[in-house]
């Protein structure tokens, strides 16, 4: 499925139970209240949208659905397309690049 608009996709995967907002912190994947840490083994990319704006290249955004059976967990993460190494750990990075 496909989207227009970046809120429209968060708003179907919040329905299909993507309930959680991450954050990237380093090595990992923080939950918004900052209790939770996921690393790169702990979860798994479902779906990924990428989104572009309309005149101004840093409007592109991708979004990704993620889930960690382990913790029974889903949620979204919400990043520019020009993921940095430098700014989260390797293993990290090339989990979400595959996406």
């Amino acid at each position: 499925m496909s989207y227009d608009t970046l809120s429209e996709a968060m708003n179907e995967l919040k329905k299909e139970g993507y309930t959680e907002d991450f954050n990237i912190h380093h090595d990992s994947l923080i939950c918004k209240d900052g209790t939770l840490k996921l690393f790169h083994d702990d979860f798994v990319v479902d779906k990924f949208f990428r989104f572009e704006g309309d005149s101004d290249p840093a409007d592109e955004s991708i979004l990704y659905a993620i889930s960690s059976p382990k913790n029974n967990l889903k949620g979204v993460l919400v990043n520019g397309y020009g993921i940095s190494s430098e700014s989260m750990a390797n293993d990290l990075v090339e989990k979400l690049k595959v996406h």
